[in-house]
């Protein structure tokens, strides 16, 4: 059943790093499981809860919220495990909004460096939010503390150490991203200048089936790099979702998937598609932005079937401004009301992907909407589309209150992650209740040596074990 209630032992408010070595210590001296959190708004993956019982939460983010430094010529802000993207926004809209976030549509009281180490993304051009960290400070489960990159030179002046990548020796930042080997207790996030003009565009497709052609319009886009940013692709419910609740829910008694008749209703009553097709161009103005926005109009009409939204007109559609906001690295909470699209509060997020091939997505899509309706779930989901690959982001929305909805979803879930490996498909992140499932899908090889590097660095195995089923 997913979201199993935990035993927590206790809970810790370590205040700096040197407290965060100390519990670490203590909890190797008397055997004592610690689980780390950084502000705990992973939404369907986990957020506060410990992998097992008996572990003692390591909360970070309650006291750990420093913005340590915001480095404006260099574009970098070193920062503790509680700052927000809301906190880290606001603070460089206070420096003068030289300087944006790269926003994720999730909770802005999530913490940018906990998303990072997941392995969450963004929209724009940094939106690999691993890949823009540079610079590590970890407390290892072995009680010593590194500092990755440059940080382990013996100076006192660490010029390089948050804006080189490749200093000498091996890259050991890696090592803390989905694992359980160490507790990252600050970081350097890289910073993207905020342009004189954003300028968003977007395409409505009318057939669940457009699927293959909006991903193969979208390669040559992205693989060539003249669109800068991300493409979402959303489908009608992820959209509508966000305005509406499920309308047929009590008529049906939460038993069945949304009808089609019932989602035409909802594409016609806002002016949406079966398929949502969102992007942005960064400039110096809105009129130097325009050829390309022309470009990728003609492109995209080449089908005959999508229906363009300029960015004026996008900004009062609430789904699309969605879009708009992330792209623009404002952090929102807007696309969390899809979260009630169902009675219950209950939602876990599949997250696999796809190789940027027309027919891939489109088998994948129909494999997923499949299975939703067998277990009598809604498919709602959005791809988040790059050169080579898109994530994709599968959203079960039920109600917790009812345990046969909490078991169909369950089964849906499980099943999706299956059938998906089957087919070569893994996934990005995974809820806790589904990491250990997701580890038996990978070699022998791999767990092992997840396994050796863990018995290096935490021997006694005392931070997170189970997380990512490793430990």
């Amino acid at each position: 059943m997913p979201a199993g209630v935990r035993d927590v032992a206790g809970v810790v408010f370590p205040k700096s790093s040197a407290e965060v070595l100390i519990v670490v210590r203590a909890a190797n001296q008397h055997r004592v499981p610690i689980y780390p959190i950084s502000a705990g708004n992973n939404i369907g993956l986990g957020s506060r809860s410990p992998v097992g019982d008996g572990q003692v939460v390591l909360d970070l983010g309650w006291h750990m919220s420093r913005i340590i430094e915001v480095n404006e010529e260099l574009g970098f802000a070193v920062i503790e495990p509680g700052v927000t993207f809301q906190s880290l926004h606001d603070e460089l809209v206070r420096l003068g909004d030289r300087l944006m976030v790269s926003a994720t549509s999730g909770p802005p009281l999530g913490s940018v460096l906990g998303n990072a180490l997941d392995k969450g993304g963004g929209y724009g051009p940094h939106f690999d939010h691993f890949g823009m960290l540079c610079g590590l400070e970890v407390v290892l489960g072995n009680g010593e503390v590194l500092r990755t990159g440059e940080g382990s030179l013996r100076h006192d002046t660490l010029v390089n150490w948050h804006v080189s990548k490749y200093s000498f020796g091996p890259i050991l930042d890696g090592l803390f991203a989905q694992s359980n080997f160490g507790i990252v207790t600050r970081a350097a996030v890289w910073l993207l200048p905020r342009p004189p003009a954003i300028e968003s565009f977007h395409f409505l497709f009318p057939h669940d089936d457009d699927l293959g052609a909006i991903i193969d319009l979208i390669r040559p886009l992205r693989i060539s790099g003249f669109v800068p940013t991300l493409f979402r692709v959303c489908n009608d419910l992820y959209a509508v979702g966000t305005e509406e609740t499920h309308p047929e829910y009590k008529q049906t008694r939460g038993l069945k998937s949304v009808s089609a008749a019932a989602r035409a209703a909802l594409r016609d009553k806002h002016g949406l598609g079966a398929w949502q097709v969102s992007g942005a161009f960064y400039g110096a103005s809105s009129a130097a932005l325009a050829p390309m926005i022309e470009r990728v109009k003609t492109h995209f009409g080449r089908t005959g079937r999508s229906r363009f939204i300029p960015h004026a007109e996008a900004l009062d559609i609430a789904p699309l401004r969605i879009a708009i906001d992330s792209m623009s690295g404002r952090p929102s909470s807007a696309e969390l009301t899809l979260l009630r699209w169902r009675p219950g509060g209950g939602n876990l997020w599949f997250s696999p992907g796809t190789p940027m091939s027309g027919q891939h997505a489109l088998e994948l899509d129909r494999l997923g909407r499949e299975i939703y309706a067998e277990a009598g779930m809604d498919y709602i989901v959005m791809h988040v589309a790059g050169a080579r690959y898109a994530r994709s982001l599968h959203v079960l929305v039920f109600n917790q209150g009812d345990p046969d909805e909490n078991q169909r979803a369950d089964d849906c879930y499980r099943r999706l992650a299956r059938e998906f490996a089957r087919r070569g498909i893994g996934v990005g992140r995974a809820p806790i209740d589904y990491q250990q499932e997701h580890m038996e899908l990978l070699t022998s090889a791999f767990k092992e040596t997840s396994n050796s590097i863990k018995r290096a660095l935490d021997p006694n195995g005392i931070i997170a074990p189970g997380r990512y089923g490793i430990g």
